[in-house]
């Protein structure tokens, strides 16, 4: 499977194969590259998959520099930054020389960001690893770490000229990790009409047992859908926003729940399902055909519909404040209220405003 996709005329691919076999090699070989590659990688990656990766690069005559990468929160730093740029200057990379990742959405922020700043722009590779990484973050070009306690505080755009998705890459996802991915998958159903929806409620078995036919049609179908809200839109003025629908709540919903119990609780999807519950109930003010269809398909899919369900330990009024004050810290804000994605009808999305507190506070107290 393949899909293209232009941005200012330069064009971008994503390949979604079966196996690694020889697909890098091949794109190696039609790059034009100066065959010098800085191979990222992060330590979490099955052994067996880096040394297929490997071999790809030693078969196209690379000058391969590989380096392991802990995928972690605290390394998405200026310090894990400066230092791909110092191998890369070490080693006289050139603009047509590769950057290539292969992980999560931290080490894709890294070495995008790395490879964007580098003589202002040598060519980046990526094979996300993760299902969040695969079904979202590894295209639209966001790239950045943090700094100063501030989250993607410096980053800009930069766009990977090819994706690799690999079926045996996703075969090895940690269950809770796969299945973490599946309301990402779900916001794109809801926001644009395709058969994302479809597939998801009649190929659950097949899904669930990583059925590489269902499974790369999906990927296909939420990626295709992604690409139609960012390609016009890529600094997020308007379109792309929709793809933050359930983002506004899980943001904080993440922070809250981290700062009390000092623990990540919530896997990022885990709390986007949540946040799609709360932006759809926060419209209709109770639960509509859209909220209990929702609320059914990530039931069904063993996701949690409450923060309670993962037994975390809290006290109800402490944690609906902290959900509460953190909504207010919403990157989208541009006024004195946070800006969310209202759904009032299935795939008709709009950019609206949390503008009633009290509400605010029912939709907190309806998923806690």
């Amino acid at each position: 499977m393949k899909i293209q996709y232009k941005i200012s005329n330069e064009s971008y691919d994503i390949l979604i194969q079966k196996n690694i076999n020889n697909t890098i090699k091949k794109k190696l070989d039609s790059l034009h590259s100066d065959k010098k590659v800085l191979f990222v990688y992060d330590k979490q990656v099955n052994k067996s998959i880096v040394k297929k990766v490997i071999k790809n690069f030693k078969d196209s005559g690379c000058m391969l520099i590989a380096l392991e990468f802990q995928g972690k929160k605290k390394n998405k730093s200026e310090k894990s930054l400066f230092n791909l740029l110092d191998i890369m200057i070490d080693n006289k990379f050139t603009k047509r020389s590769i950057v290539i990742s292969l992980g999560g959405g931290v080490l894709g922020d890294i070495a995008a960001l790395a490879a964007s700043l580098y003589y202002r722009g040598t060519i980046y590779l990526n094979i996300p690893s993760t299902m969040t990484s695969i079904i979202d973050s590894c295209i639209g070009g966001k790239t950045a770490i943090n700094y100063k306690n501030i989250i993607n505080s410096i980053g800009n755009y930069y766009h990977p000229k090819t994706v690799f998705i690999f079926h045996e890459i996703i075969k090895l996802i940690p269950e809770r990790e796969f299945i973490a991915g599946i309301p990402e998958i779900i916001k794109c159903g809801l926001i644009k009409k395709n058969n994302i929806l479809k597939i998801l409620k009649s190929e659950k078995k097949k899904i669930l047992e990583r059925n590489f036919q269902i499974i790369g049609n999906l990927c296909k179908e939420t990626l295709k859908t992604k690409i139609f809200f960012f390609k016009n839109d890529i600094y997020e003025k308007n379109n792309r926003l929709m793809l933050n629908f359930g983002h506004t709540f899980a943001h904080s919903i993440e922070m809250s729940t981290e700062f009390i119990s000092k623990n990540e609780i919530f896997r990022h999807g885990e709390a986007v399902g949540l946040g799609m519950m709360c932006e759809i109930y926060f419209v209709n003010g109770k639960e509509n055909s859209i909220f209990k269809s929702v609320r059914d398909l990530l039931m069904d899919y063993k996701l949690p519909v409450k923060i309670s369900d993962k037994k975390f330990k809290f006290e109800e009024q402490t944690l609906t404040n902290n959900i509460f004050k953190n909504i207010f810290l919403d990157k989208k804000k541009i006024s004195r209220f946070p800006r969310f994605i209202s759904l009032k009808k299935i795939h008709k999305p709009n950019i609206a405003n949390l503008s009633d507190d009290n509400l605010i506070l029912e939709t907190i107290n309806k998923i806690i």
